[in-house]
Order: C-alpha cells, then sequence, then structure tokens
C-alpha cells in the first residue's frame, strides 16, 4: 500500500478538486483526481509543450465522450514510468485528448495548469481510498483480482 498526499482545491465555493503530484518523463506535473473518470486522461498540449514528442502519440479511431462532447479525437500514448508520489507503473498506456478547457478554468481562477485526470483505470483496480480529513489516498502497489 502507498499513501499519497492530496492537495485539496476549493472552486471559488463551487465544490472541491483532489490533486495529485505525478511524474510523467521525468518530469513533475499535477493532475486532478477523477473519481467520475473512466479512464486516465493526459491534455495534449500540455505534453507537446513540455517537450513530448507528437510522434508518440498513436491514433485511435475512438472519439471520446465526456467534457461536455462527444465528438473529441482521442490518441494513445504509453507512459515508461508513471508516478504518483510512491506509487508508480512500467508501460502505462493512457488516453490523450484535449484538455483545454479544465486548464482555461483553472486559468481563471489563478490555478497551476493540470496535465490530466487520474481516473478509474488506476483507481478501482488498485484499490484507492480517499481519505479527506487527512488529505490522503491509499493506491495498493499491485491490481486487485475482481471476479
Amino acid at each position: 500500500m502507498q499513501k499519497i498526499p492530496l492537495e485539496i482545491l476549493e472552486l471559488q465555493g463551487d465544490g472541491y478538486h483532489l490533486l495529485l503530484d505525478v511524474y510523467l518523463f521525468d518530469k513533475p506535473f499535477k493532475m486532478v483526481l477523477d473519481t467520475g473518470a473512466s479512464k486516465t486522461v493526459l491534455d495534449k498540449e500540455t505534453l507537446l509543450h513540455s517537450g513530448i514528442s507528437e510522434d508518440t502519440f498513436q491514433n485511435t479511431d475512438i472519439l471520446s465522450t465526456g467534457l461536455g462532447t462527444n465528438s473529441m479525437q482521442s490518441f494513445v500514448l504509453n507512459i515508461p514510468l508513471f508516478k504518483i508520489h510512491s506509487w508508480q507503473q512500467k508501460n502505462f498506456e493512457t488516453a490523450v485528448l484535449d484538455l483545454s478547457s479544465i486548464n482555461y478554468a483553472y486559468e481563471q481562477m489563478n490555478l497551476p495548469r493540470v496535465i490530466g485526470v487520474v481516473g478509474g483505470d488506476i483507481l478501482r483496480p488498485f484499490g484507492a481510498k480517499i481519505d479527506y480529513t487527512k488529505k490522503m489516498l491509499t493506491l495498493r502497489d499491485r491490481k486487485l483480482k475482481f471476479k
């Protein structure tokens, strides 16, 4: 079990976002923990601005839903080592989308950009537990086995 510190952001009296420190391609970023997201998703523009080549994105024919649209082009990216604090996964495959609407909203509130959202493809298989009082996320080191 890995205990991962959470940052809890109050969104101008309109709810809360949970932020995590992550490391992708040996660089630090912030990600939103989103219990309603089915998949972990990274922002295409933030990846490009941080030096990740567009050649590493694999095209898909899948149009992603959510974020107020059902016609968003998506890509797939393999991350050699994905670290959330002390928790890590090798060769983690994730979706890449245009998350500029999230970062635009963050900018309007004078909050730092995020590279994406951590979703259910990590939270459920690794038995995520969120402790709001202690500001802590707990993840198992190995995937749970579901029937």
